[in-house]
């Protein structure tokens, strides 16, 4: 990238939220998400990108990553990695490149040739950001629907696997965030007035809804509809979260919700402490290495670091000379596009 251009805008292009970056001499000082339906086609990125906010649409270098090349609009994520680039290419005025991970940044235009190094590599751009600031740390990045625990070791990301597969195989990859992630995906029974009650099989709640009634939800990271396609009132949440016990929300009392939702979102806590105490027990990561959190989930992050024992920092006070002044929650939140706006 043509570092004499001092306004960059990074971007993350994902299957359901897209989020950008603006930075200008060398400080971030806007970050937004939207909601993005990718999963109907390509031209629900054009949907996404006219609600942004005006400077998007501005002459600048951009910095785009992504995770949208898995929505199953797409053939393989080759294809995914190569519309979505070409449509960063065609709609957004100025310069761009796609970060390729240690490859670095490519051309639009090489972008299929560079598949297996672009897809979902978010994750490898907010690490190598961090690395730059913190020599030893574990990243932890929870976001929407996902979470990312990535080993940072003198300065350089350090995960054993690098496609979402192989990060799967090796816990680096948690499927599991504090919006989208249906509550039977952690879970198959729940306490309940003194007995353990299988759930009902069905997605009737997600994590937005024990997160909502729990108060630990961020404002605004909710952009999703909810399970039932209706409202995100306390009732109507409860409502969710009662049907998956088998049960109408006249049959408990507000405190039993919170209650059954505060369990949940233990029983959510559990794996992530599972994968991230192995990885912490890594030779090469000193045991005062910290845990650098961000995401939507960056509430869970916490927690989790104060479960472990170790010291917890956010990721905008890692990088806090690199702010302007901008809302830290949405510089959180929207981690990896500030990452390639920065480092590219």
């Amino acid at each position: 990238m043509n570092r004499t251009e001092t306004r960059v805008i990074g971007w993350d292009l994902g299957g359901v939220h897209v989020k950008a970056a603006l930075v200008e001499e060398g400080r971030v000082v806007e970050a937004v998400q939207a909601p993005c339906r990718l999963w109907r086609g390509v031209p629900a990125l054009d949907e996404t990108f006219a609600q942004l906010p005006d400077w998007v649409r501005g002459e600048a270098a951009h910095a785009v990553t992504m995770t949208g090349e898995l929505t199953d609009c797409f053939a393989d994520r080759a294809d995914g990695v190569h519309q979505l680039s070409a449509w960063a290419a065609a709609t957004l005025k100025g310069s761009v490149r796609i970060y390729a991970g240690p490859a670095g940044f490519v051309s639009a235009n090489n972008a299929r040739a560079h598949a297996a190094d672009i897809a979902s590599a978010n994750w490898h751009a907010t690490a190598a950001l961090i690395g730059r600031h913190v020599p030893h740390a574990l990243l932890v990045d929870i976001g929407s629907t996902t979470a990312d625990l990535i080993p940072i070791v003198g300065g350089q990301p350090a995960a054993q696997g690098y496609s979402d597969a192989e990060r799967l195989e090796t816990g680096e990859l948690v499927y599991t965030g504090v919006v989208r992630t249906p509550l039977l995906a952690f879970a198959t029974h729940a306490p309940w007035r003194g007995r353990r009650t299988r759930l009902m099989a069905e997605t009737f709640a997600s994590t937005a809804d024990i997160y909502r009634l729990t108060g630990d939800l961020p404002e605004g990271a909710d952009q999703q509809y909810s399970a039932d396609l209706k409202g995100k009132s306390i009732p109507e949440t409860e409502l969710r979260l009662a049907r998956m016990v088998g049960r109408d929300r006249g049959e408990g009392s507000a405190e039993e919700w919170r209650a059954l939702a505060a369990w949940f979102a233990e029983a959510q806590l559990r794996p992530l402490h599972d994968a991230t105490a192995i990885l912490l027990s890594r030779s090469d990561l000193p045991e005062d290495a910290p845990l650098v959190v961000c995401g939507a989930g960056r509430f869970l992050a916490e927690r989790l670091a104060a479960r472990l024992g170790r010291r917890r920092v956010p990721l905008t006070e890692t990088i806090a000379r690199c702010l302007n002044g901008e809302d830290a929650a949405w510089v959180s939140t929207c981690g990896p596009a500030v990452a390639v706006g920065l480092i590219g």
